[in-house]
């Protein structure tokens, strides 16, 4: 009941919620930087001032840099609609050799299919003004939450204290201090990573002599910040992006081969190294997780989606009654007994 409940809230309250649930993660995020501004003898409101303007400047350094490579792709959009111009008559020759189906039908089927889009293009703009009018009120009310969740943090934990016995209040404020932990260990993790993925994917794939490299490098390593699903659309993301910048086929193989390097460094070396073993959901949960995430709440839901489930887990590990659920989030495989040594059982 419970569960059906939050889901409903969710999905109803999603503009209200997902910024307060983000806020929430970003306060537990940035309390090291507050605590250094308390440890100052800054008073409590201004240190939480200049902590949420230091996330701001952060945030638009970030932003700065991203327009920053988008503007030579609009500057050579001419270009980019010779080369997409190109490949689509690449594609009808290809077509044409391989189907029954004419250029003229082709180019008859591309005149319908534009058509169907232009007449849609009016739903387009204004599921576009929504998204940007839900972005602005998300963007509003972030920092906001952020302030005042910071500013009655004690008030908070008191609350929560109070739903517990005395003698459990140990156990509960140890549980406080894993759910920061982890919470503060993925944070970090995920900007060491959006960096680093920058950096080694743009600087490899310029060295390639790739257009764009870096613009592919940064909107790979944002979709990358999304488990299992962001990699995917980044890669195609960045083979539209190569496509349309050269009328050839071998850079695309190049962005796909690269990727896939960067991405068994980053799986297997790199980000095993930074974050450790702090976060352990296995991959069925997780994968689920992402999914349940994006059809409450779309992409903020899929972020926020591992480290609630990190969340989670700490909570079920620190009380008996749901250590099973622990268990299933976690990727500890139990050691083989009589049971899974019959063949009878297993098959």
């Amino acid at each position: 009941m419970g569960l059906v409940l939050a889901t409903v809230v969710i999905s109803q309250l999603q503009n209200i919620i997902m910024p307060m649930l983000m806020a929430l993660v970003a306060s537990i995020a940035l309390l090291p930087v507050y605590r250094f501004f308390v440890r100052k003898k800054i008073p409590n409101g201004i240190s939480i001032f200049l902590t949420i303007l230091l996330l701001a400047i952060v945030l638009g350094l970030i932003v700065f840099f991203i327009s920053s490579q988008i503007k030579p792709l609009i500057h050579n959009f001419t270009t980019i609609k010779l080369n997409i111009i190109n490949h689509i008559t690449a594609l009808s020759k290809w077509l044409s050799t391989k189907t029954n189906l004419s250029t003229t039908t082709q180019a008859e089927l591309i005149q319908q299919q534009t058509n169907n889009f232009l007449d849609s293009a009016s739903n387009y703009l204004n599921n576009a003004m929504s998204s940007i009018s839900t972005l602005l009120v998300f963007f509003g009310l972030f920092p906001i939450y952020t302030f005042f969740i910071l500013y009655y943090k004690s008030l908070l934990r008191k609350f929560l204290l109070m739903w517990f016995k005395e003698e459990e209040n140990l156990q509960v404020t140890e549980t406080l201090k894993s759910i920061e932990s982890i919470i503060q260990s993925y944070i970090v993790g995920l900007l060491i990573q959006f960096t680093y993925m920058t950096i080694l994917l743009g600087g490899t794939l310029l060295i390639f002599g790739i257009n764009y490299a870096f613009l592919i490098a940064i909107i790979f390593a944002i979709l990358n910040l999304i488990p299992y699903v962001g990699a995917l659309i980044g890669n195609i993301l960045g083979v539209l992006l190569t496509l349309s910048s050269t009328p050839d086929l071998g850079p695309v193989f190049t962005v796909l081969i690269t990727i896939g390097v960067v991405q068994v460094l980053d799986n297997n070396i790199l980000m095993p190294f930074i974050v450790g073993s702090k976060i352990r959901i296995n991959a069925l949960v997780s994968l689920f997780g992402v999914f349940v995430g994006g059809a409450l709440a779309g992409i903020t839901g899929m972020f926020l989606s591992l480290p609630l489930m990190a969340v989670f887990k700490i909570i079920f590990d620190h009380t008996e009654q749901f250590k099973k659920w622990g268990v299933l989030f976690g990727d500890d495989k139990p050691p083989k007994n009589k049971y899974t040594n019959n063949k009878e059982l297993t098959g």
